[in-house]
């Protein structure tokens, strides 16, 4: 589970992030970001983005998407990322935190699956926050295999209260 559920990125409480020590966001891209299909930035997320490095944080984009997608959308804004990550592997989160040059106590990572982007922060004991999809009717068909994965695991824990 994550440590904090949010409906966007727009929602995240910044304060509150910079208070715990955290100085790093790893995010994903597809559906946390942007849409699957959009291909970049909205004027908002700039915005959004703008403000959070304004504040300190560093930002790197990571996502299993492949090369060409994810540097489409961050080279332009000037963001670092990862593509073709293969998370919840330890790897990529890893390198995320290495490029930073932060410890886990000083990262959150943010995404909206449970089994990629929050299990494999959980693993390496980052701050996990989960935002809702923005566009769940674009995702591939992993990416729908896992959401069913997903509630059921919820639908499990939630019986086990």
């Amino acid at each position: 589970m994550p440590q904090l559920a949010v409906n966007s990125v727009f929602d995240i409480p910044l304060d509150v992030l910079w208070d715990k020590g955290i100085r790093g966001i790893i995010t994903d891209l597809d559906n946390t970001l942007v849409g699957a299909k959009v291909p970049i930035a909205t004027p908002e997320l700039v915005f959004w983005l703008n403000q959070v490095q304004d504040r300190g944080f560093q930002v790197v984009i990571v996502s299993n998407n492949n090369k060409l997608r994810v540097s489409a959308f961050a080279d332009p804004i000037v963001v670092p990322y990862i593509s073709s990550a293969k998370k919840p592997m330890n790897m990529s989160f890893r390198r995320a935190m290495s490029l930073m040059k932060l410890l886990p106590a000083q990262t959150a990572v943010v995404g909206d699956q449970m089994l990629t982007d929050v299990l494999g922060g959980n693993r390496l004991g980052l701050f996990t926050i989960m935002v809702q999809p923005i566009a769940a009717a674009d995702e591939g068909f992993f990416t729908r295999v896992n959401r069913r994965i997903e509630r059921a695991a919820l639908a499990l824990m939630r019986d086990k209260k």
